[in-house]
């Protein structure tokens, strides 16, 4: 299945999730990757903090990594130190130019499937290990997953306008 980002629109509500995430829980880095079936891969579809300038449209293989976890998986993982973390793959984070300490990341899921994954690099001390907080991780991957399904569903540049302001409304109730 070729990356399933529909428009401009929807590019720009994932760009607003991760900045969003990136900035709630204090963290150097906040990433959307989606799954491309057909190559095996997973793409950077939206990136805030580290590697925003150029990780856009980078891939790496859909099994590798803890991104590459989460998606086989479909279940979320928080690590507070990735050197005893078998899934992390370092050479791949190297690749990325940033090596994180610590990470939390979720499936985004559509019908029992994987779209993609978010990932939050470096959370605050006050994010780590903590339930609640991968909770709310889990509440943006589904308002990103729910970008995926909207734009796959109707391509028309009003209802990217209407998923923002959806997302922004539920971001002034949740958070």
């Amino acid at each position: 299945m070729p990356t399933p980002i529909a428009s401009d629109g929807t590019r720009a509500l994932l760009q607003s999730v991760v900045e969003v995430a990136r900035a709630i829980f204090g963290a150097a880095a906040s990433s959307v990757f989606l799954v491309d079936e057909d190559a095996g891969e997973l793409v950077f579809q939206a990136v805030a903090g580290e590697g925003e300038e150029f990780l856009v449209g980078t891939r790496f293989p859909a099994h590798r990594g803890i991104a590459g976890w989460v998606a086989s998986s479909g279940q979320a993982m928080i690590a507070d130190d990735l050197t005893g973390v078998p899934q992390f793959a370092r050479d791949l984070a190297e690749s990325t130019r940033y090596v994180p300490d610590a990470l939390m990341a979720a499936p985004l899921l559509s019908d029992g499937r994987v779209l993609g994954v978010i990932e939050v690099l470096d959370p605050a001390p006050r994010s780590r290990s903590d339930l609640g907080d991968l909770d709310l991780l889990s509440l943006f991957a589904h308002q990103a997953a729910l970008a995926l399904r909207v734009a796959g569903e109707a391509h028309r540049p009003a209802g990217d306008q209407d998923l923002m302001d959806a997302f922004r409304d539920f971001l002034r109730t949740r958070v």
